[in-house]
């Protein structure tokens, strides 16, 4: 298995508390690696280890076969990278961010400058000095210079992060195509499950400053429960119905009025009916399967009620 990027037992402690302890994670070569967690998990900690941005307490980072230390400036010429909120000069323009960081990377290829504000549809903007960018056009213009001297690893901490959903499409849309035709690497956090599930290979998921899982989008949507989803306007009375009239066991309340059926025997059409028999108004009702976040929720709840059992 190729590893461009590992890390190996990864502990970072500050004023005595540990913000991530013995991490270790695995993003191979060529993927898109999916790095979840609840806010103050630790994934911006562990990025910030992986950039050089903060140095390790224990434990170490191997990025392109090679251990991480200090003075790794060449290694990290070959990796891109937004942690955070994006920093310019407010007063140049983002034409002239982007030459300013072609200059301390060494990069010089012609055009990369016009065809990275073109990828983020900043070219209108590229003259205008950054202070006048919205929020989301200075992500926009961060993910332009992540990408724009063609890294091979690209860390990438929230980078949706004020972005419409048009936005959002633009830049999942970019990823996959780095990924897809260059090859690039990447690794990418967020909130926005559905965002992840969507473009990531793999998944790891950081929990309580500790590594819970990794597993590839494959093994979860092979090992998926089907369901059925029934919303009903008297989830009491239908919760009866579910028990006593039909014998189900396997099912729960999702919210308020939704209930998930776990039990395989029963079909959408003999829920129905005994459900309307006895005077249950359905709201909705449809097969599903398990998604990323029902994956990502399990897992990140049975970290909380191991840490309250300690």
């Amino acid at each position: 298995m190729s590893f461009i990027l590992q890390t190996h037992h990864l502990t970072k402690t500050i004023g005595g508390k540990d913000l991530v302890r013995d991490v270790n994670l695995h993003v191979k070569q060529g993927e898109i690696y999916g790095f979840l967690g609840p806010n103050g998990a630790g994934k911006t900690t562990v990025m910030k280890l992986i950039t050089n941005l903060w140095k390790p307490t224990s434990g170490s980072v191997e990025v392109f076969g090679e251990t991480l230390f200090p003075g790794s400036y060449q290694m990290l010429k070959r990796m891109g990278s937004i942690i955070e909120l994006p920093v310019f000069y407010e007063h140049l323009s983002g034409c002239e961010n982007l030459k300013l960081h072609c200059e301390y990377m060494g990069y010089y290829r012609h055009g990369s400058i016009e065809e990275a504000l073109e990828l983020l549809d900043l070219t209108a903007a590229g003259k205008k000095p950054v202070r006048s960018y919205s929020l989301g056009m200075k992500e926009r213009l961060g993910i332009a210079r992540a990408v724009l001297c063609r890294p091979e690893l690209l860390i990438l901490d929230e980078p949706t992060n004020g972005l419409d959903p048009a936005g959002m499409k633009q830049i999942r849309d970019l990823l996959q195509a780095l990924c897809s035709k260059y090859g690039t690497t990447i690794m990418i956090s967020s909130h926005i499950l559905s965002e992840i599930e969507s473009i990531a290979d793999t998944i790891g998921v950081i929990s309580h400053g500790t590594m819970q899982k990794e597993i590839s989008m494959n093994e979860i949507e092979s090992t998926s429960l089907a369901y059925i989803e029934v919303t009903v306007a008297n989830p009491q009375r239908a919760a009866y119905v579910l028990s006593e009239k039909l014998g189900l066991t396997n099912f729960r309340l999702n919210g308020d009025t939704c209930f998930r059926i776990y039990d395989s025997q029963i079909s959408t059409q003999e829920l129905s009916k005994a459900l309307s028999l006895n005077d249950v108004e359905i709201l909705s009702l449809g097969r599903r399967n398990e998604t990323l976040e029902d994956y990502f929720l399990k897992i990140t709840a049975e970290v909380k009620d191991h840490v309250k059992a300690d």
